[in-house]
């Protein structure tokens, strides 16, 4: 079994800062490629930022420059330090990620987290 949990969000003012984080456990064997995702009200969900376990990443144009993803692979923990942050980047952010386990080595089914309110608002 493996299990990602999110955390960090919140309500913030415009131009506020925070700080998403996102900790896999279980029989974790190796992890891939983390993701963050966010949902707004009326709108589909998108990809804000990936990073693969060899450090390459990207973001969707919206939060580049704002928002800044990282990972502790000896942590199995992806991080997301979202900065000058816009009501437009209210939503709820989830988490994913690629992972194999212990029992089954050879594949890397992708994993969700449950998500985590942010609230951009004066």
């Amino acid at each position: 079994q493996v299990q990602l949990v999110a955390s960090g969000g919140g309500a913030v003012q415009p131009w506020g800062s925070l700080s998403l984080s996102c900790v896999a456990s279980g029989s974790i064997f190796s992890i891939g490629t983390m993701r963050w995702y966010r949902l707004a009200p009326g709108k589909q969900r998108e990809l804000v930022a990936y990073k693969t376990r060899g450090g390459t990443g990207n973001y969707v144009d919206s939060v580049k420059g704002r928002f800044t993803i990282s990972r502790d692979n000896a942590k199995n923990t992806v991080y997301l330090q979202m900065n000058r942050l816009e009501p437009e980047d209210s939503g709820v952010y989830s988490c994913n990620a690629d992972i194999s386990t212990v029992q089954n080595r050879l594949v890397m089914p992708t994993y969700w987290g449950q998500g985590t309110q942010v609230t951009v608002s004066s």
